[in-house]
């Protein structure tokens, strides 16, 4: 044998030890501890809390202490949260890589939730923008609580003209859908979009966002989502049981792709020379990578179609999220919610989320 293929054969055999001893170790699961106790002087609140990894199992109802708000923080006492894809992998450590930063064995962080609404409760030091008694709407981590810590950039004044309920729903999907259209999809007024996923927390938004831009919106769901697609202003909508866009004979300048149904090269069939595929999700079915792959897909894709592809992680930031409050506060864009959930169940929730047939948001209200 030649000393290249040795050579070869050494560094081939290396990575797949090296690979299987990564997937044994971020596929560990630790027992879940027990919660610690509360400290004397502590003011109780009711929290979410993850100890351990699996949805819904690695969720717990706990008492904790009230949080206090630090410098440029906000302390809300929360009204209502939602959950987003990015709670249920988070709490199911999958994919199992996600683990390599959220934890081996065991999460990092026990706190769960980030979408919340409700009221200012207390301000800490050069927080100036809000007042107890305000109330406000964005992102908090631990929201899944009675009361949560917010940075005083991540939240902005809730419009009076919607619910706190409806308000917890906009933060990460909407924002997700916003940057997605304008940012990465340089939409306008004119243009021919295509939103794959119309129906979800991300896509109801993305289709009243789109209508605001003036564009032209196609919407893909199934058929019993389609009416209530229309209603959102979508112009055409295809039901993906009876139909594959890919093989339409319309063009759209931009797709916004929130499920990962389809292949790069067929999507690129169905678009303008110049137009842009903007990848928002995936599947969760892959248990090492799960949309993950998608992402590196679609960098090898890039390389054989002519069209952009693009893959981005939202930003919450309070700019966007005033911009957002205003197209609520003109009724151009509202929140569809498909079920509540109280607090004690926000793990029945997430298991509703991850079977992936969510009408709009799942919200989690907090008495």
């Amino acid at each position: 044998m030649k000393l290249r293929n040795k050579i070869f054969i050494g560094v081939a055999a290396v990575f797949v030890l090296g690979f299987s001893a990564l997937a044994v170790t971020v596929s560990y699961d630790s027992p879940c501890p027990p919660a610690p106790p509360l400290a004397a002087g502590a003011v109780p609140i009711r929290a979410i809390t993850q100890r351990c990894y699996g949805v819904p199992d690695g969720l717990r109802l706990e008492t904790i202490a009230r949080p206090e708000p630090k410098e440029g923080q906000v302390l809300v006492k929360v009204r209502a949260s939602s959950v987003n894809p990015a709670e249920w992998y988070g709490v199911s450590g999958q994919p199992r890589v996600i683990r390599l930063s959220s934890g081996i064995g065991t999460p990092k962080r026990t706190r769960v939730g980030y979408d919340m609404a409700g009221i200012v409760e207390a301000v800490g030091p050069n927080a100036t923008a809000f007042k107890p008694g305000d109330e406000v709407f964005g992102g908090a981590g631990g929201a899944f609580a009675e009361y949560a810590l917010a940075r005083e950039k991540a939240i902005v004044a809730k419009p009076p003209n919607i619910s706190f309920e409806e308000a917890a729903g906009i933060p990460i999907a909407a924002i997700t859908a916003l940057q997605g259209l304008r940012d990465q999809g340089h939409i306008a007024a004119g243009k021919k979009v295509l939103i794959n996923g119309s129906s979800g927390g991300v896509g109801t938004y993305a289709v009243q966002i789109a209508k605001s831009f003036g564009a032209e919106v196609t919407g893909v769901c199934s058929a019993r989502n389609a009416e209530m697609v229309r209603s959102l202003g979508a112009d055409h909508v295809i039901d993906y049981t009876k139909e594959n866009f890919t093989e339409g004979k319309e063009r759209y300048d931009l797709i916004l792709d929130n499920v990962g149904s389809q292949d790069f090269s067929d999507m690129s069939n169905v678009m303008t020379p110049d137009g842009i595929i903007v990848v928002v999700g995936g599947s969760k079915k892959e248990p090492f990578l799960g949309p993950i792959s998608r992402v590196v897909s679609s960098k090898v894709a890039g390389g054989f179609i002519d069209q952009q592809i693009k893959f981005y992680i939202a930003d919450v930031n309070a700019a966007d999220l005033e911009w957002l409050a205003g197209l609520v506060r003109d009724g151009k864009m509202k929140t569809v919610i498909d079920r509540r959930y109280p607090l004690e169940e926000t793990g029945a929730a997430l298991v509703y989320l991850g079977e992936g047939h969510a009408r709009g948001k799942v919200v989690i209200t907090v008495d």
